[in-house]
């Protein structure tokens, strides 16, 4: 409020506006080729998928130290958890299959068969349901997570890579990494299994991330240098962000209205400002980063850099 002092001009005091940063606070070692990463917020565990090794890491968030390493099926390429169920499904590039994991025990308790060179995977874990971008065949397998069976084979565009699902609208989205005019999302109703819109997108989409608050849904185009920003509700693009060279894995921290994205050619991670969709820092990280997750309840990013085999922690501080 206003101050009246005797002798002197009434006088309003002014704030002044909140700086954030970002730096890396932990560079985690992990095993050979990191390539994807996912986060179990309630547990306060980090998955990474290690493609060298056929294993996936698993780091304790608060000691920022590997616990565990898992064995898995060859090539692991994507990472997906399922907190309320205490499972991990790992895609395995190199053998056409899903591992499942139970975090409990860190034991793989299912091998489910897939299509063609599965990458990307997600968990709608309300409707218990993994989707699986099946690269190399250009489907989506979609797997009950109850019974470890696919339900159903979704043709999508040429070089499905990544997926992310939006469980409140019941929508699935998947970035077709098909490097020319034809680059797309493919929007897929969940309860049907239908493709419902396809966009274009910038050149060589990789990565998906949704926030689903916002109905906001990012792409990392690789080949552009950009990321894509659509609007959920009209499947339209609504801007354009260029960002490092060679963006590869985004995701999105919905409560800071943050979006982090790894650019594998510059070693660096853009954190982009959801609200205006400008890059407000820019991060550099280890090696040829690759993969990244955000643990939302503590507003910190882990990035796989694919060439120093290591995770690095992106603190976010004010």
């Amino acid at each position: 409020m206003a101050v009246a002092v005797a002798g002197m001009p009434l006088v309003t005091p002014t704030h002044s506006p909140v700086t954030v940063r970002y730096r890396v606070t932990r560079t985690i070692p992990v095993g050979g080729l990191p390539y994807a990463v996912a986060v179990d917020s309630a547990a306060h565990t980090v998955y990474v998928a290690n493609r060298a090794d056929d294993m996936v890491s698993v780091i304790d968030a608060a000691t920022g130290t590997v616990t565990r390493t898992i064995p898995v099926g060859s090539g692991p390429s994507g990472i997906a958890v399922d907190s309320a169920a205490r499972t991990v499904y790992v895609a395995n590039a190199a053998d056409d299959t899903v591992s499942v994991i139970d975090a409990a025990t860190g034991t793989v308790t299912r091998t489910i068969p897939v299509g063609s060179g599965p990458s990307g995977i997600a968990v709608d874990s309300a409707a218990r349901t993994v989707y699986v971008a099946n690269e190399f065949e250009d489907t989506v397998s979609v797997i009950d997570a109850a019974t470890g069976t696919v339900t159903r084979t979704i043709p999508v565009g040429a070089y499905p890579f990544g997926v992310a699902v939006d469980p409140a609208a019941g929508t699935v989205y998947v970035a077709n990494a098909d490097f020319g005019s034809h680059s797309t999302v493919s929007v897929i109703d969940a309860a049907t299994g239908n493709v419902t819109r396809t966009i274009p997108v910038g050149y060589g989409p990789g990565w998906v991330a949704v926030d689903p608050a916002a109905r906001t849904v990012y792409v990392s185009n690789y080949d552009g240098g950009t990321v894509s920003v659509i609007d959920a509700a009209t499947g339209s693009v609504t801007g354009t962000i260029p960002v490092g060279s060679g963006p590869f894995g985004v995701a999105v921290d919905p409560a800071a209205r943050t979006v982090y994205v790894a650019d594998f050619g510059g070693s660096t991670v853009s954190v982009i400002d959801g609200a205006t969709s400008t890059v407000t820092a820019t991060v550099r990280v280890g090696s040829d980063p690759e993969g990244v997750a955000v643990d939302p309840g503590i507003h910190t990013a882990y990035v796989a850099n694919d060439g120093g085999n290591s995770v690095s922690m992106i603190s976010r501080c004010m």
